[in-house]
């Protein structure tokens, strides 16, 4: 039994499994700590290139490879058979159409878990993943029955990068029979994997099954058709009570043991939920979603070194996303020694005073296009040292806060340096994304916000805060960035505009100063350094409650604007230029509701900000938090559907309102 973190109950019955309309909207996500991952629908339809039972990390986090694409079953039983997997083909056809046997969907901790209802036979499916290694478990109960079942599972595989699509023509993978399944090469230099099983027999095949439809690649401008190989079947009778387990993975000697690598699973969750006692129990579920961002990173000096995984399915670990995300995703859950590990891993990768945006899915040198990243570790190692008092990682990590703001101070890539008119961070060149704003597309830059953006100029604020406050802790005061905190206190007053009650969003442009009413003042306020009026504050989080919140988020342009999205999707031209033009986004509930609380002063009316999250874990990524959702009505999710930031900067907010003293 889980003796801490009662979750939120996620299941849905007969009604609503019944509606492919409804359930293949659905999706469900495992993690194995490695950056490797399982997902599909819960009908079982595979609407995206990254739905599969095995996605392997093959150098981890990155190097995400698809192997295992599918177990495809179907049951005999009293002379008739059921097939239980569903399929759409690319010319429309259903078939098999298993969905309509579908009687319940659940989440058992974060183990998703299938009740097929066939005459008076139920039978249970659950999908797991070992932590830190690329192997996936599914297991099948017969909970009930009259007499034997006999069951047959297809292995569907494939090998490609997961951002592709396989078109087969005539490749032939290399499929040996072992004595328990099938041992699968794709070719000579791919990384060999087995699908194998403890009492099921099983035949060798190879057929390719060609034109599978993927519904929201198509939604989304892309590649929609894919080719899965089938390389072997499996036979198995069960009885009632019985239960037959598979194992897909890199390694040839992974457990066939399902029940002791469920039981590994459980001792981990609750682990992981060891920090939610009393708490609202959708805090729980996200307490339990948040783990599975936390990635292993190897690298040579440490091969314990650990990132963060931004977003499922298609993000890596990103800089600037790992540092708004880890406070929620491991301080607030009680994980410090995982904070510090995360801080003194990127602390290596600090290059000319700035963190990598991200690290490219092949694996080559880190990219260093972002202006604000090193801020926030700033902000995360203040938020560290605040929860911990670890003196031995602040004086480790002291240095590097030192070299960011020096290197702020005297200029850096992309123009990024510090004005000696005013002290505030300018940035911007032609044709570079440097904000969280980031949308590209080819040369075009949607949102360049060149110039000195405000969320940059108060993270700077706090950044030259936090230095000065660290140093005198180690008793190495600096003057010159105390002196500096006092000139951008007093020069961030330029960005305040009176005319229309709230903050510019970017001053000192190439068209001046930009007026356009965005949410990214909501820091100014949020975090906790200010040095807007307390009347500013207030007009700040009054402007952003008309113009920008959501139940699901606060939107990123106001809707007046004739810039302003309403809607996101197409094709990535059409997606990329709406991704900051209105859409909703969810991580920003968290900064927005501190900020309510801090002119307000108001815990209850705060946390029901907060409380709109609890509603959503069982949408969209069931048990998560999404990315975003359209602008207006009736906000349709979209983008990733577990968004590391998303489910932190909820859990940060929830944690800090019930400790926070009113103003």
């Amino acid at each position: 039994m889980r003796s801490s973190g009662t979750l939120s109950e996620i299941a849905f019955g007969r009604e609503f499994c019944g509606d492919l309309a409804t359930s293949a909207k659905r999706e469900w996500l495992v993690t194995n700590g490695l950056g490797g991952f399982a997902s599909a629908t819960i009908s079982g339809i595979q609407t995206r290139r990254y739905h599969a039972l095995l996605v392997a990390a093959l150098k981890p986090p990155v190097g995400r490879t698809v192997l295992l694409a599918s177990l495809d079953e179907s049951l005999d039983y009293d002379r008739t058979t059921y097939s239980l997997a569903t399929t759409r083909w690319h010319d429309g056809t259903l078939a098999p159409d298993g969905y309509c046997y579908l009687e319940r969907f659940h989440l058992e901790g974060a183990v998703p878990t299938w009740t097929y209802a066939c005459s008076d036979v139920l039978l249970e499916k659950r999908v797991w993943m070992e932590q830190g290694a690329n192997t996936t478990y599914v297991t099948y109960t017969l909970a009930r029955a009259s007499k034997a079942v006999s069951l047959r599972v297809q292995a569907m595989v494939n090998y490609r990068d997961f951002h592709g699509n396989t078109h087969a023509a005539d490749w032939r993978m290399s499929i040996d029979g072992l004595s328990d399944g099938i041992h699968v090469r794709a070719y000579d230099a791919a990384t060999s994997f087995t699908v194998r099983s403890d009492r099921a027999a099983c035949e060798p095949a190879h057929e390719w099954y060609r034109n599978y439809d993927l519904a929201e690649e198509r939604a989304r401008g892309l590649d929609d058709s894919e080719d899965h190989l089938h390389a072997a079947t499996f036979f198995v009778t069960l009885t009632q009570g019985e239960t037959v387990t598979f194992t897909a993975s890199t390694d040839p000697g992974a457990s066939l043991d399902g029940a002791a690598a469920r039981e590994r699973q459980r001792v981990h969750e609750d682990y992981v939920l060891g920090a939610a006692d009393d708490v609202p129990p959708w805090i729980a579920r996200l307490t339990l979603a948040a783990d599975q961002f936390i990635v292993r990173r190897p690298i040579e000096s440490d091969p314990e070194a650990l990132s963060v995984i931004a977003g499922y399915h298609w993000f890596g670990d990103w800089g600037r996303d790992t540092m708004i995300a880890l406070p929620g995703l491991t301080l607030a859950t009680k994980r410090a020694p995982i904070a510090a590990k995360i801080l003194t891993t990127f602390s290596r990768y600090l290059d000319r005073g700035m963190l990598p945006n991200f690290f490219p899915d092949a694996g080559e040198t880190p990219e260093y296009n972002d202006v604000d990243a090193s801020l926030w570790f700033i902000e995360a190692v203040r938020q560290y040292i605040e929860a911990t008092n670890d003196a031995m990682t602040l004086k480790q990590l002291f240095p590097v806060l030192q070299q960011i703001v020096r290197c702020y101070r005297e200029g850096t890539r992309y123009n990024i340096h510090c004005d000696p008119e005013d002290g505030l961070i300018s940035a911007g060149e032609h044709g570079v994304q440097l904000t969280w704003m980031d949308a590209k597309v080819g040369d075009w830059v949607v949102t360049p916000r060149m110039g000195k953006p405000i969320e940059v100029n108060a993270l700077w604020l706090n950044a030259l805060h936090t230095v000065a406050q660290l140093g005198r802790m180690l008793e190495t005061p600096d003057r010159e960035c105390d002196d500096l905190e006092s000139k951008v206190r007093a020069n961030f007053a330029r960005f305040w505009n009176p005319e229309r009650g709230y903050c510019f969003d970017v001053l000192d442009g190439p068209n001046g100063d930009d007026a356009s009413l965005r949410p990214n003042q909501i820091f100014a306020v949020a975090l906790p350094q200010t040095a807007l009026s307390p009347q500013q504050q207030r007009s700040v989080v009054d402007v952003c409650a008309r113009a920008f919140v959501t139940t699901h988020g606060l939107r990123s342009l106001a809707s007046d604007d004739a810039q302003f999205r309403p809607y996101y999707g197409g094709a990535q031209l059409d997606r990329d230029g709406e991704y900051h033009q209105g859409t909703v986004w969810t991580w920003l509930l968290g900064p927005y509701a501190l900020a309510h609380f801090r002119v307000y002063g108001d815990r209850a009316a705060a946390q029901n900000i907060l409380q709109t999250a609890g509603t959503q874990v069982a949408g969209y990524g069931v048990g998560t938090l999404g990315e975003i959702t359209d602008a207006a009505e009736p906000f349709r999710p979209n983008g990733c559907i577990a968004q590391a930031w998303s489910v932190a900067e909820i859990l940060r907010a929830w944690y800090a309102l019930r400790v926070a003293q009113a103003p």
